[in-house]
């Protein structure tokens, strides 16, 4: 009998040590180590925990080439609501997850970085960042950020150094704010509407999370094309690298507004996405060109000059990169050399 108690007490345990710790998501002051969410299983192998599920955005934002893992919690009896064409407007309790890492170059394992939580409480959205230890066991609360110098990568090939920043407290806010709230980017239905792989079955991420009750049931969106897929249209691949990379700050709603440059994917007003559109302010970030984009003619085009800038005045976007994404500056010369 005593053996069995004490059995007893062991799985107890066990199962409170790795479930969701709901109070932790909804506490306003937030917990010093990633671990105390109870989000991961094992949190060096990137194992979620029961209720917790990886997914997978069709079109991404660059940053700096590193890897992203993605998940999602929803407190069970709570369901997501559908917005069109916006990002899913997620219960009280909800969790959104994102781990950057890169492929080492010395064992081809990865070196985890850092993990950005968005945390739904009863007054909005909380965004913390965890960096991870040397020993990748635990990541640790970062207020102020931090910078990992002169990381070392492999992207096509060839190898590649980066001075890689994790945001501070403030910086979060330059991307996630909408309506001067913070709110996610990624997870809307027309960037999730395809299948990927779930443990033992390849299923449609919407169909998934209907059935396992993280959103209410819906008729999805098209898919948004893939900005890498050079087998869909120029014009779709633009919009949909401009919509996930700049779309969440240059939209009406975003901090960006006062700028009149509205990149999401949805927009059709051709001044508004840059077409023979003025810059609201000149000078420098500008050097001194007349329009956000100019058709035929990306060298004078200052939206492709920003670009393909690592002047901290005059880059866009301001943070979350210290390298040009040279696929996506190459896309945009394009795509701007083809309007007509």
């Amino acid at each position: 009998m005593v053996r069995l108690i004490f059995l007893f007490f062991i799985l107890l345990n066990s199962v409170c040590l790795w479930s969701v710790n709901l109070e932790a998501i909804l506490s306003s002051k937030p917990e010093k180590k990633l671990s105390d969410y109870g989000l991961f299983d094992d949190l060096n192998n990137q194992i979620p925990s029961e209720g917790v599920h990886p997914y997978i955005l069709h079109s991404a934002l660059f940053s700096d080439y590193a890897d992203k893992e993605r998940f999602v919690y929803v407190p069970k009896g709570s369901r997501a609501k559908f917005n069109p064409n916006e990002v899913y407007e997620f219960p009280i309790g909800a969790v959104l997850v994102k781990t950057f890492s890169y492929a080492e170059t010395t064992n081809m394992g990865k070196k985890l970085l850092e993990t950005r939580l968005l945390l739904n409480q009863e007054n909005g959205w909380k965004a913390h960042t965890y960096v991870w230890n040397e020993d990748q066991t635990d990541a640790f609360l970062k207020v102020a950020g931090f910078t990992y110098d002169d990381i070392e990568f492999f992207k096509n090939g060839k190898l590649m150094k980066v001075s890689y920043r994790v945001p501070n407290q403030n910086q979060c806010k330059e991307c996630h704010l909408k309506n001067n709230s913070i709110m996610p980017i990624g997870p809307k239905s027309r960037n999730l509407n395809f299948s990927i792989k779930y443990q033992d079955q390849e299923k449609n991420q919407i169909s998934f999370w209907i059935e396992n009750g993280l959103v209410e049931n819906h008729m999805p969106l098209d898919l948004i094309v893939n900005w890498a897929d050079k087998s869909a249209s120029l014009d779709h691949r633009a919009r949909a690298y401009l919509d996930i990379n700049c779309g969440h700050c240059h939209l009406s709603s975003g901090s960006a507004s006062n700028t009149g440059l509205y990149l999401n994917f949805t927009e059709t007003n051709e001044m508004n996405i840059g077409i023979y559109k003025k810059p609201v302010a000149a000078g420098r970030a500008s050097a001194d060109l007349k329009y956000s984009i100019v058709p035929g003619k990306p060298a004078e085009s200052i939206l492709l000059h920003r670009m393909n800038s690592l002047d901290p005045g005059v880059m866009m976007p301001e943070s979350g990169r210290a390298l040009l994404h040279s696929e996506g500056v190459d896309l945009i010369n394009e795509w701007i050399e083809n309007i007509q």
